[in-house]
């Protein structure tokens, strides 16, 4: 199998690259070249969001299939669209849980793929994607948009991946370990006054069902999670129990909640993905051993 992996420079996007090149697949990435990628990969450096820049870089390359691990708006599905025009014959994209985060409630059930249609789903192109502060405010929609493009305008087949909530490994977002030293120092962790459920999936298996969906051949939307959830006041009393002190929790003030604390459950449904063949583990597998890594 001949893949294009575009980012991958950090977190499970690296790890994603080791697991195929060792099951053995010819793997080339791209990205700006902030960091050199693993051993025994081919490396193309071009900045996905120049289209000339990006032609140029992949000259007259083919491959099997394309794993996007940095596509965040419309703008830039449409140019991958057009530069891996007749270049591929599958492409993944992988999104996020935050395609839902609107769309939960109190006490709702676990969401599936089809509450987020994006055959269906509005794109404008005229937002200003470009500025980084909208673009990072408007992350689920980016997503969302980035699908929806895709899914309409590609010329090859698409999957989009809807990852839940990574933990392990270099998590360099900071949100466990806002949980870890907080709870460490006895300080006050903020959490809603019912905070409800969310999904989360561990580094090492969101790599390797990425490299899975790399290899199969099913298109559309399917959700990524671990079994089980965890609310944000489950999250520090897990915390709490691997640093061996009691969380103090706050809730009901004005203060910005801690980072998994959420007013609304979108845990997501993983139907679709055990129908297409692949098992997750449970939250309970693994949890323990992240929060070990996480307080040292």
């Amino acid at each position: 199998m001949d893949v294009c992996v575009i980012g991958g420079s950090r977190y499970f996007g690296r790890r994603l690259i080791e697991e195929l090149r060792d099951t053995g697949a010819a793997v080339t990435v791209v990205n700006r070249g902030s960091s050199p990628p693993p051993q025994g990969v081919t490396h193309l450096r071009a900045d996905r969001d120049d289209e000339a820049a990006l032609r140029t870089a992949l000259a007259d390359r083919r491959f099997d299939v394309v794993v996007d691990q940095v596509c965040y708006t419309p703008l830039q599905a449409a140019i991958a669209a057009r530069a891996f025009a007749d270049r591929t014959r599958r492409y993944l994209l992988t999104s996020t849980v935050e395609v839902y985060a609107e769309l939960g409630r109190p006490g709702g059930e676990a969401v599936p793929e089809e509450a987020v249609d994006p055959s269906t789903w509005q794109v404008d192109l005229e937002l200003p994607w470009e500025d980084q502060r909208f673009r990072d405010d408007h992350y689920g929609e980016g997503k969302r948009q980035a699908e929806a493009l895709l899914t309409r305008e590609a010329s090859f087949d698409v999957a989009a991946v809807r990852t839940a909530h990574v933990l392990g490994g270099g998590d360099f977002t900071g949100r466990l370990a806002h949980y870890v030293e907080r709870i460490r120092h006895g300080l006050p962790v903020v959490v809603h006054d019912t905070p409800q459920p969310a999904s989360f999936v561990h580094e090492a298996e969101i790599a390797r069902f990425l490299a899975w969906a790399a290899a199969a051949d099913f298109t559309g939307p399917v959700n990524a999670a671990s079994h089980g959830t965890l609310d944000a006041r489950e999250m520090c009393a897990a915390v709490g129990r691997a640093v061996g002190m009691e969380p103090a929790l706050v809730s009901g003030t004005d203060d910005p909640v801690s980072p998994f604390s959420f007013d609304r459950c979108y845990a997501m449904d993983t139907g679709r993905a055990a129908h297409l063949g692949f098992r997750f583990s449970s939250i309970a597998d693994w949890l323990p051993h992240v929060l070990k890594e996480a307080r040292r």
